[in-house]
């Protein structure tokens, strides 16, 4: 009697080896799917474009509820990115033009 218990014995092992296989490559393919770059990449960017509209939300309702700022912060980055033409029109204008120099004896072409 006891030749059936290892030949059962075996079976049950070699049917929860069968069924550890399938569980495993079960999850194998879940990784597969889940680490595709390109399902990543998917992923990522409805991420991005969910937390983008949220931070764009955010702002347009900071925006209506401090409209002063919002003016005052334009005009600085306005100032600044005219900064150069602004201090150009402040600016001395040159008597000469830019590279003429006046005449004196052993600098000029005349000599």
């Amino acid at each position: 009697m006891s030749a059936p218990l290892p030949t059962l014995r075996l079976a049950e092992a070699e049917a929860e080896a069968l069924a550890a296989r399938e569980r495993l490559n079960a999850t194998l393919g879940k990784l597969q799917v889940r680490l595709n770059p390109r399902t990543l990449a998917l992923q990522a960017a409805r991420e991005l474009t969910d937390k983008g509209g949220a931070a764009a939300q955010a702002s347009l309702n900071t925006a209506v509820r401090n409209p002063g700022a919002v003016a005052g912060a334009t005009a600085v980055a306005g100032l600044f990115l005219a900064r150069h033409r602004i201090v150009a029109l402040f600016r001395r204008k040159p008597k000469h033009k830019p590279g003429h120099r006046d005449h004196e004896p052993g600098l000029g072409p005349q000599d």
